[in-house]
């Protein structure tokens, strides 16, 4: 193990059985936390080739539990988030894509700081579960065309622990290191196909479209040599995404999505996603077509039956979609008031997000509790005329000493000046794999 530390110190490439030998003697714990960080911390400064960091992807996924998706008809696509404020996504494109004809099998994971987790929004609708075995997972998707649950204990324990070890040294950070983390997740649930969603911006952890853009690209350049087809999109997280931050408010938003009334922004992001999640699964010919489907069926109605069969095949109240009132609410809430007159120039993705926190709808560690009523929802957004006294966005909360520490962060979120921003794309890149 010295030696390959050593090698991986000065710059040199390590070969199949190298790193085989490295993650396989971490995982069966022959290869102490001490000489991995060395190995971590070398990497991180010398980086690995595209070849390493295929290797390095196809060694995790086998290192615990494979799902076989054979079984289930269609092209299987799935689709990763980085991770964002505000980011619902997976509530409406799940039902949305599945009830185009392209199956969708997902696995979610929760929220942890000022980021949201899939598994906590759905939990928020009583008798949701996400347990099952990987047989009942299959069996839903095969009967349904959707299903979504948390990750099994032994799918790809080498990730959970270099991920843990990596977070304690400093070297997360590393496009390799982050690629293969998220593809081999994504390979050992059976996609065929892969769309990943990334977040640029202060509330995303890429915080540079050039860092986004080198994290697309080996991600893509990983699926090409493990003989997968990946796109990756890059979007915007400069302000949160859609207006609803928090778990029960995110899933009536996705609600009130599917049936045509959603936020321009996250309309535009679940199109352009789906989209290309249809192309892949080769039930449209382009991305225009696909489109058009989506489009089709959120107008008639399908997509929100889909996820009417989505939620009841996973034992959860599916009246919600009917009765919003049923889903969690905050016992109190509050105004959060415009100090002054002008366009909003900028809302930080992140403060909002932290805010969103601290009035209980997020996570400080992995033990904490939610409550899934909490959150905020956004009145106003970047480009908007204020005046003073406006109402700028309503905070749920269960205690009013919650709510100063939430306003704090929202003063420090909202920028307004006289100056009016100039309106851009929430898609800020797509690439292909042709790019």
């Amino acid at each position: 193990m010295v030696d390959l530390i050593q090698k991986k110190r000065e710059g040199q490439a390590l070969n199949k059985s190298e790193l085989a030998e490295i993650i396989n003697g971490f995982v069966d714990g022959s290869i102490p936390d001490y000489q991995v960080s060395a190995f971590l911390m070398a990497a991180y400064f010398n980086g690995f080739d595209s070849k390493e960091t295929a290797i390095l992807t196809d060694l995790m996924m086998h290192s615990g539990d494979l799902i076989d998706l054979s079984p289930v008809q269609g092209i299987k696509v799935d689709k990763h988030s980085t991770g964002g404020v505000g980011d619902k996504t997976t509530l409406v494109l799940a039902p949305l894509v599945a009830a185009a004809g392209v199956p969708v099998a997902k696995m979610s994971g929760r929220g942890l700081g000022h980021t949201g987790g899939t598994l906590d929004k759905l939990e928020s609708i009583a008798g949701f579960s996400i347990e099952m075995t990987i047989p009942e997972f299959i069996n839903r998707v095969q009967k349904n065309g959707i299903a979504v649950c948390g990750q099994t204990a032994n799918l790809v324990p080498a990730d959970k622990k270099l991920y843990a070890l990596r977070d304690v040294t400093a070297t997360v950070n590393n496009s390799s290191l982050i690629a293969s983390s998220i593809m081999s997740k994504k390979l050992a649930c059976g996609a065929d196909a892969i769309v990943i969603d990334i977040k640029v911006g202060n509330g995303a952890f890429m915080k540079t479209v050039e860092d986004a853009v080198k994290l697309g690209h080996t991600m893509i350049d990983i699926g090409v040599q493990m003989g997968r087809k990946v796109i990756t999109v890059l979007t915007d997280m400069e302000q949160p995404l859609g207006n609803a931050i928090g778990n029960a408010l995110e899933v009536q938003e996705a609600i009130d999505t599917l049936k045509g009334h959603g936020p321009e922004d996250f309309v535009e992001l679940c199109l352009e996603l789906g989209g290309r999640m249809l192309v892949l699964g080769k039930v449209a010919k382009n991305h225009d077509e696909a489109v058009k489907t989506l489009k089709n069926l959120i107008s008639s109605g399908k997509a929100l039956e889909k996820f009417r069969t989505f939620v009841e095949s996973q034992g959860g109240d599916s009246s919600i979609i009917d009765d919003p009132d049923r889903l969690p609410q905050a016992r109190l809430s509050q105004n959060f008031i415009s100090p002054k007159e002008g366009y909003i120039t900028h809302l930080n993705a992140m403060d909002v997000g932290l805010a969103s926190m601290k009035l209980g709808a997020g996570r400080d560690t992995k033990e904490s509790s939610i409550d899934y009523g909490a959150g905020i929802l956004l009145k106003k957004k970047v480009g908007t005329y204020v005046k003073k006294g406006d109402i700028l966005a309503l905070m749920y909360a269960e205690n009013k000493e919650a709510f100063q520490n939430a306003k704090d962060l929202l003063h420090s979120a909202y920028e307004i000046s006289d100056q009016k921003p100039t309106k851009k794309s929430i898609i800020l890149k797509t690439i292909t794999g042709n790019d």
